[in-house]
């Protein structure tokens, strides 16, 4: 049995819920998400727009191992669409900074030259001071992986700490050489 796919979803006033086919579209206030569900293995039950809970026809070994990935995917979804998805980086190094020009973000981090970093579609990056960035977007996923993206342009180093990371992320220093 699933833990996570037991608990039914409870869905905030301001979303809708519609079920067309083998697609849930959620319709909220931030945006549309579709998820798509494989109906041969699961039921789908929505009650009166305010709860959906998901349980297999069968319980095999597939069923269970998709059961909790199907119902986190409409969580995500839900809650993608009312309340939305954040994360903030932090530029940590001198005369690191960023930038936003037009479309584009534009990050200064020790290298000859500038980064110019194309926002996807769906995501609003904000730059708070020159070294903070406020990443947030309705899809889990697309705000993940845009952070990550930026992460990887200049990953921490382990001796000063310097390097784009996540507000709040513990980075083990190293001790340095010794004579």
């Amino acid at each position: 049995m699933s833990k996570i796919g037991k608990i039914s979803i409870s869905i905030p006033e301001k979303v809708k819920v519609a079920l067309t086919g083998n697609m849930i579209n959620i319709e909220g206030p931030l945006g549309k998400k579709s998820v798509n569900i494989d109906l041969d293995m699961f039921n789908l039950d929505i009650q009166e727009g305010k709860e959906i809970s998901i349980k297999p026809k069968e319980i095999n070994q597939n069923s269970k191992r998709l059961w909790g990935m199907n119902r986190s995917l409409i969580n995500n979804a839900v809650i993608g669409s009312s309340t939305g998805y954040e994360k903030t980086l932090e530029l940590v190094g001198v005369g690191y900074r960023a930038a936003l020009k037009g479309n584009q973000l534009n990050l200064q981090l020790g290298y000859s030259h500038d980064i110019d970093f194309d926002i996807p579609e769906g995501i609003k990056i904000a730059v708070e001071k020159q070294t903070t960035l406020k990443i947030t977007g309705s899809d889990k996923q697309l705000v993940g992986s845009v952070a990550s993206k930026i992460k990887t342009f200049r990953k921490i180093e382990p001796y000063k700490g310097k390097g784009i990371r996540e507000k709040g992320q513990y980075v083990l220093k190293k001790e340095g050489k010794k004579k």
